[in-house]
């Protein structure tokens, strides 16, 4: 029983089904944990421990009646999970991060994910942190203070889905739900030692649509590649509510999950053709190439060919931060995130034709991408140019494109493109920091990313942190 925080979904749902465990005793091991870890962590800002129990004893009570008489049971039946705080969630506030949203207001709507993640039996734990509208890939507000990474707790978790990675991470729930509008998945899972994919854009509905638009994707926090298949089976059924949703998908990415990648033709680009890469990042996406070639791959080193489109990317970003600083009071502009402020302001500074320059050259980028991936079967690249840095408060230094996301030039190009992008596990660095190596296939390739992160992490298994406390 002291193990459970360690049983991924894929184990939970196996011994569910042979009657060994029982979903209440895994929900309260869980809960137990949480609320011994959450403290330090900071990974979580709503935690409901009688409506898991309760999602929990109806999963047993499912689980029981398909041992007696073979009924159905959900994809997820039992499997605990947790919703980043900017996914509406029926009966707990959605508060963004954010100190300018009114927690007394009626929560009666669930976004699709958490829709489909009911209907497939799993148990909401509760909501994580994220910062202000997930505006910087670190996971701080002055709404909830500093989440911390489980590797080291002087560290970020990175963000904006940092109390996903970090729950994970710890053992709070081997399931959770992020958002990536620049790396905000995948970003944290590398700094978390944890699986985290942004599939293709509208793969996943979502509703309300993020107000930064067709960059933001909803993907899954995991502890494994087979659970980040049966999340996404679960997450990407059709809503109605998201007209950019794609058409439904009937297949299953856990079939063929394991037939490896031996004649895959893969692109490997170490920089892109411009980052700047922390040696440890480097020698260890090396090391984890080496290990395709040897799986059969076909690899050749090569880059895209675009030049960085930080200014792309922040542009857009910033553009909407000022659309959202515009609609707050006075009094609520008060109380925002400083960086949140910042960003605003440089939004604000962006014009009509400036913007539409933007998009023009993001639309060049995509059609840069899908060309080149005519040529390759996948691209994979480090997952972020850097190890974990100092977790620090919101406000810490100057808010600029280069502070926000020069550090991580791996992440957000394939945000702009709509691609599918996940990040594994493929070593520590010499402080004991995770590193990630990243696979980007071509656009509604998710089945194939899946299959090549798989296929890695066979042989080279995810690690988890030294235990906390």
């Amino acid at each position: 029983m002291d193990a459970l925080h360690a049983l991924t979904a894929s184990d939970l749902l196996a011994l569910y089904r042979s009657g060994q465990l029982s979903p209440v005793d895994v929900t309260q091991a869980i809960l137990d944990r949480v609320a011994r870890l959450n403290p330090t962590l900071n990974a979580f800002c709503v935690v409901d421990p009688d409506a898991a129990l309760a999602d929990a004893r109806a999963s047993q009570a499912r689980w029981l009646h398909h041992r007696q008489h073979g009924s159905p049971v959900g994809a997820l039946d039992g499997v605990p999970v947790s919703i980043k705080d900017l996914i509406l969630t029926r009966g707990w506030p959605t508060l963004r991060g954010s100190r300018t949203i009114d927690a007394a207001q009626p929560w009666d709507i669930d976004a699709p994910v958490t829709a489909r993640l009911r209907e497939a039996g799993a148990v909401l734990l509760g909501k994580t942190t994220t910062p202000e509208f997930g505006c910087k890939a670190e996971t701080n507000s002055p709404l909830h203070g500093i989440t911390r990474n489980p590797w080291n707790l002087s560290c970020t978790p990175g963000g904006s889905s940092g109390g996903a990675a970090a729950a994970v991470a710890a053992g709070l729930g081997p399931l959770a739900v992020g958002t990536d509008g620049a790396g905000s998945v995948r970003i944290p899972a590398a700094f978390c030692g944890n699986v985290g994919m942004k599939p293709s854009f509208g793969r996943v509905p979502a509703y309300p649509l993020s107000p930064f638009g067709t960059v933001a994707h909803l993907g899954a926090h995991t502890m494994g590649v087979t659970d980040c298949a049966l999340m996404l089976n679960v997450m990407k059924q059709p809503d109605a509510r998201d007209w950019h949703a794609l058409p439904a998908d009937p297949a299953d990415y856990t079939i063929g999950l394991n037939d490896g990648i031996r004649g895959l033709r893969i692109a490997y680009s170490p920089t892109l053709g411009h980052a700047k890469v922390h040696p440890d990042v480097a020698q260890a996406v090396d090391r984890a190439v080496a290990s395709l070639q040897a799986q059969g791959a076909l690899v050749e080193q090569v880059d895209p060919g675009f030049e960085d489109p930080l200014d792309i990317s922040t542009g857009l970003w910033f553009a909407v931060a000022y659309q959202l600083w515009c609609a707050l009071t006075p009094a609520q502009q008060a109380l925002a995130d400083p960086d949140f402020a910042a960003e605003a302001v440089q939004g604000g500074a962006l014009d009509a034709a400036a913007l539409h320059q933007l998009n023009q050259r993001r639309g060049a980028l995509g059609s840069l991408m899908r060309q080149f991936m005519q040529r390759y079967d996948l691209l994979v690249t480090p997952a972020v140019a850097i190890p974990a840095f100092e977790a620090r408060p919101a406000g810490h230094g100057r808010m600029t494109p280069e502070t926000m996301l020069g550090w991580t030039p791996f992440s957000y190009p394939f945000n702009l493109t709509q691609q599918p992008a996940i990040t594994v596990p493929c070593g520590l660095t010499g402080g004991g920091l995770p590193i990630g190596l990243q696979f980007v296939g071509p656009m509604f390739g998710d089945a194939l990313v899946l299959r090549a992160a798989r296929a890695y992490e066979a042989l080279h298994p995810v690690p988890r942190p030294p235990e906390l406390l």
